[in-house]
């Protein structure tokens, strides 16, 4: 069995990774089974490169498999913004509300309300070999927050043909449209086609 430690101490992200790599012969680990494990500061340009870094620190510290995500919200009217700041959008010390807030603010009197969720999820050996994948979901952002489930921007984004934003959609449902649910499914592949087929 794959032993995985998911490199995250976000509770909802740990969930949303269990819950989308259920039934798959690993064991999964996250960050909170390895306290001493240092924090990554996620300083690269690119969510890409940050899942990297992430996940190969992560990896070499632990000893086991890592897999790390780095993901977030893009809206083409703000020139890509927040990007990788996401998490931060509002200050360092931000919560979910307060980007919500921010988000909104920069978005007053905005018609062009086009954005997309990127996720990019790197998993990271003990020998040093890396694999990436990644995944988008188009949208729209709302004119006020919707819903009370999911977490980050779930509540003013609403995917390409629906009516309902992330946070109104139970997680199953969420999970088969977003960002993430797309990159882990390219991981689940990855996983069963080339790390099993050759045990």
């Amino acid at each position: 069995m794959l032993e995985l430690v998911l490199a995250t101490r976000n509770k909802k992200k740990v969930e949303e990774m269990e819950r989308l790599l259920e039934g798959m012969p690993v064991r999964l680990y996250s960050l909170d089974d390895f306290p001493e494990c240092p924090e990554v500061i996620e300083d690269e340009e690119t969510f890409r490169g940050n899942a990297i870094k992430k996940a190969i620190a992560v990896s070499t510290f632990t000893g086991k498999a890592a897999v790390s995500d780095d993901s977030g919200l893009e809206v083409y009217a703000l020139n890509g913004a927040p990007g990788v700041y996401s998490a931060r959008y509002a200050g360092e010390d931000a919560d979910d509300r307060r980007n919500l807030e921010k988000l909104l603010l920069e978005m007053k009197g905005v018609k062009d309300r086009r954005a997309r969720f990127a996720c990019f999820i790197a998993l990271a050996f003990p020998d040093g070999k890396v694999e990436v994948f990644d995944g988008y979901v188009e949208g729209t952002i709302g004119e006020r927050p919707r819903g009370e489930k999911g977490f980050g921007y779930d509540p003013l984004f609403y995917p390409e043909g629906h009516d309902r934003t992330f946070a109104e959609m139970e997680p199953e449902e969420k999970d088969n449209l977003s960002h993430r649910g797309k990159a882990l499914k390219k991981l689940r592949d990855f996983i069963s086609d080339r790390v099993y087929k050759k045990n």
